[in-house]
C-alpha cells in the first residue's frame, strides 16, 4: 500500500482505489476520492464507508443507506 512518504504520492490529485473487504489498495496514488452518492471528496483517512461490490466510495454511512436503498428498488 502506498503512504503519503511516497515519492508517487500526490496532495492535490483524486485517488484511485480497490475496494476490499475491510480495506482497500491504492492503484493510483492521491489524497481523496469522491463519494459516488454527494460528490463530496474523501480526504483517504477519513475513508470509512464503501462498496466492495459496486466500488465505489461514500462519505457517510447515510449516504451508504442511499445507494444501497436506490438499487434496491
Amino acid at each position: 500500500m502506498m503512504n503519503r512518504m511516497d515519492k508517487s504520492f500526490n496532495a492535490d490529485k483524486e485517488a484511485v482505489l480497490r475496494y476490499l473487504d475491510g480495506e482497500y489498495t491504492i492503484l493510483v496514488a492521491g489524497s481523496f476520492v469522491t463519494c459516488a452518492v454527494t460528490g463530496q471528496p474523501i480526504p483517504l483517512d477519513d475513508l470509512r464507508y464503501w462498496s466492495v461490490e459496486l466500488q465505489e466510495p461514500y462519505a457517510t454511512p447515510e449516504a451508504s443507506l442511499a445507494r444501497h436503498r436506490a438499487r434496491a428498488g
